[in-house]
């Protein structure tokens, strides 16, 4: 049976960190959902971390997760990050589309976690099958870019009907961004529906830069600065 892309395997990934700079904030927890075609059962892969850092009172508000839970119940960053690594590459070298809302910013924290624990960068770890990814942010603004108000991944999940029932929980924003996409696919299938997901990923570099140029702020929810660069931001230059 051949499938559209929205129909058929995708993988999704999702993150909570201690704040919103990808440069020097880190990753507590994350999870990798799995779901083979429409309406079958996801599987999911979770990771909890103690970051090595404090993690702020605010930070802990958002997803709930405490330094103390932390450091009683987290791995060490090094392994976790090979893992994760792993699993993405594993994902990419089969094909599987990757759904990462607000992918620069996960990607990036991701990529400089990789950096710090494992010297060597998210690009080198997926050398030999670089990612497809589709960011539902980057397709909903440019899809229905007429549309007012903001674009939390809550808010969307409200608009295309798709339940979110523990947010900020990694798993559950994984699955809730997966089937965002799944939803946009079939809502705008007369204009992407034959778009492989090689082809939107491309595309979504030109969408994300044009929606960015001339804001300061991603429609996200958050204050983290935008960048043009999608979906993985460079490494800014050593400190002279």
């Amino acid at each position: 049976m051949t499938y559209c892309w929205y129909e058929g395997p995708l993988a999704a990934f999702d993150t909570e960190t201690t704040g919103v700079d990808p440069e020097n904030d880190r990753i507590v927890s994350a999870a990798v959902v799995v779901q083979d075609a429409v309406g079958t059962r996801p599987r999911v892969t979770r990771w909890l971390v103690h970051p090595g850092v404090p993690v702020p009172r605010a930070a802990t508000a958002v997803h709930g997760l405490s330094e103390e839970h932390l450091q009683r119940n987290g791995r060490w960053p090094a392994p976790v990050m090979y893992e994760i690594a792993e699993q993405l590459a594993e994902h990419s070298a089969l094909g599987r589309p990757l759904v990462v809302m607000n992918a620069p910013f996960d990607l990036t924290l991701l990529d400089r976690e990789l950096r710090r624990h494992r010297a060597r960068s998210l690009e080198q770890w997926l050398a030999s099958s670089p990612l497809r990814v589709l960011d539902p942010l980057v397709l909903d603004k440019h899809l229905d870019h007429s549309r007012t108000g903001r674009r939390t991944l809550a808010d969307l999940c409200a608009h295309y009907g798709v339940p979110l029932t523990a947010a900020h929980d990694a798993a559950a924003d994984a699955l809730a961004a997966l089937e965002v996409v799944r939803a946009l696919g079939r809502r705008f299938a007369a204009r992407v529906g034959r778009l492989s997901p090689a082809e939107l990923h491309t595309l979504q570099r030109g969408w994300h830069a044009a929606q960015v140029r001339g804001t300061r702020f991603p429609d996200n929810g958050t204050e983290e600065t935008a960048a043009p660069t999608w979906p993985l931001r460079p490494q800014l230059p050593a400190a002279a």
